[in-house]
């Protein structure tokens, strides 16, 4: 009860913010938890190392400030604000998407928890395709509503996880109808999933992206949402993965995974990643 109450405080002071002093309130918050996180501090200095950040301490801090950004974008945006969000949208590779909706085998949006990766959805809707998003069923079944809500605004039907057969059978269907789902699949936290090669060192991705597009035919587009200067966001699309032999989902994950890593390499000091990810990491 107290973190949903936290929650819809911190909706509400945010919300009512122009947005220069929001984002800043933001990057300062995630400062402050940069500050008093020692253990996930250090994580996220570790991973900049293996990403080859020429100053991982400085880039470490950054990871936080905008992850900080990130969540006082989510508790400020609101539908009347989406003209003004389309308005700083710097979008490269849309004609992937056109090309892919035309051809009517549905769309997969593999991306890494980067930037404000929920800026996507509004690209999504612009392209007049239909999105369906997994989320995680968290304990907390207030939270869980607050998310649902959120993304509701942004016209995403949200499957849960939890429900077995029958999310799976949702987003087989939402692909058939040429409709597009959006996959956040760049950490695996539970360890079961396709074994890859990932920055440097073996790990596990999930396995429902490369799996999906294999058993539906829907082109997998990686795509990578970035913070620009000020208010800005730069949405890369980039072209869909080559399917190749039916059933090599290793394969396809693999390839996924070095997509990835251009894509992340980009900006590394804005990757949302502060837990271990790398079997060295719980070491």
């Amino acid at each position: 009860m107290v973190a949903y109450l936290a929650l819809r405080i911190a909706e509400a002071l945010l919300g009512v913010l122009p947005e220069p002093i929001m984002r800043r309130l933001g990057e300062f918050g995630g400062l402050v938890w940069y500050v008093v996180d020692p253990s996930r501090r250090r994580m996220a200095r570790r991973h900049m190392e293996r990403l080859g950040a020429p100053v991982p301490r400085r880039a470490a801090r950054q990871v936080f400030m905008h992850y900080g950004r990130y969540w006082a974008e989510s508790f400020w945006v609101r539908p009347s604000r989406f003209p003004a969000l389309r308005a700083t949208m710097d979008v490269e590779g849309f004609e992937h998407l056109e090309k892919a909706r035309d051809d009517g085998r549905g769309v997969i949006l593999a991306l890494p928890h980067l930037g404000n990766w929920e800026v996507s959805a509004l690209v999504a809707v612009d392209a007049k395709l239909p999105l369906v998003a997994v989320a995680e069923r968290l304990a907390n079944r207030r939270i869980t509503e607050w998310f649902l809500r959120q993304r509701a605004m942004f016209d995403i039907e949200v499957v849960l996880t939890g429900a077995g057969p029958s999310s799976r059978r949702r987003l087989s269907e939402a692909l058939a109808a040429g409709h597009s789902i959006a996959l956040l699949c760049d950490r695996n936290l539970t360890g079961r999933g396709i074994e890859v090669r990932f920055f440097g060192e073996n790990t596990t991705l999930p396995a429902g992206p490369a799996s999906l597009a294999l058993k539906t035919g829907a082109a997998l587009i990686p795509i990578g949402v970035y913070f620009g200067a000020g208010p800005v966001h730069r949405v890369v699309i980039e072209p869909p993965l080559p399917a190749g032999d039916a059933g090599d989902v290793t394969r396809l994950t693999q390839a996924l995974a070095e997509r990835f890593e251009v894509i992340i390499g980009r900006h590394p000091e804005q990757w949302h990643l502060v837990q271990p990810n790398w079997p060295s990491d719980r070491r």
